[in-house]
């Protein structure tokens, strides 16, 4: 009976705190229909209040403002909004910081987090999970010219860790997707990715680590 329950609990928890979560994305989305005016809130006009609305304003607002800002007038006036920001001494260090750190992550050409490496931390002999996220720059890159920046999650929350600086020939290039190492960090090793064979790889070497 203890290992029936067991195996229950292993099928229900992951189920209950994904539904959680997405209730919780749910409803925090839902509450940005408040900021539309009383006479353009959707029970006024269907009559009862539908869940889920918010999820389809905010994917649309997303989408429309895409779409205006790959047009050149749309460039303009974020520019205009841009600068704008910029005048504004507390919030250009937030909006600018949090701008380079977005485009950076979503940028389909940047080696950020796009690579899953072996790093030795916190030290020799001692080894974890990294993510590339691009090689020194400034100053520092004057001074560690055989370097990649990397970045080392905890666990089992990974959105903490640490910005580490690391020799090329230090960092071991794993055959291993985001999303596994991912798992792996989370679940502190308890769910790890499946082993594949030696030279077998499906990713290309990130021009970071090569020589």
């Amino acid at each position: 009976m203890k290992r029936y329950f067991i195996t229950g609990l292993l099928i229900w928890i992951p189920l209950a705190i994904t539904l959680a979560v997405l209730d919780w994305i749910v409803g925090t989305l839902d509450r940005s229909l408040e900021l539309l005016p009383a006479s353009l809130h959707p029970e006024m006009f269907l009559g009862f209040r539908m869940r889920g609305l918010g999820v389809v304003l905010m994917l649309l607002v997303v989408f429309v403002t895409g779409l205006i800002g790959a047009n050149f007038i749309g460039q303009r006036l974020f520019r205009f909004w841009e600068a704008l920001l910029g005048r504004i001494p507390v919030v250009k260090s937030i909006y600018y910081g949090v701008k380079q750190v977005s485009d950076t992550l979503l940028s389909s050409s940047g080696e950020a987090f796009r690579k899953a490496l072996l790093v030795q931390y916190p030290h020799e002999g001692m080894w974890t999970i990294a993510f590339l996220t691009g090689q020194p720059g400034g100053d520092v890159a004057n001074h560690l010219t055989d370097h990649v920046a990397v970045y080392v999650p905890t666990t089992p929350n990974p959105t903490s860790g640490f910005f580490l600086l690391v020799a090329k020939r230090d960092v071991i290039e794993l055959d291993m997707s985001i999303d596994e190492a991912l798992k792996y960090v989370i679940s502190m090793g308890v769910v790890p990715p499946p082993r594949r064979p030696p030279g077998h790889s499906d990713t290309q070497t990130s021009p970071a680590l090569q020589s």
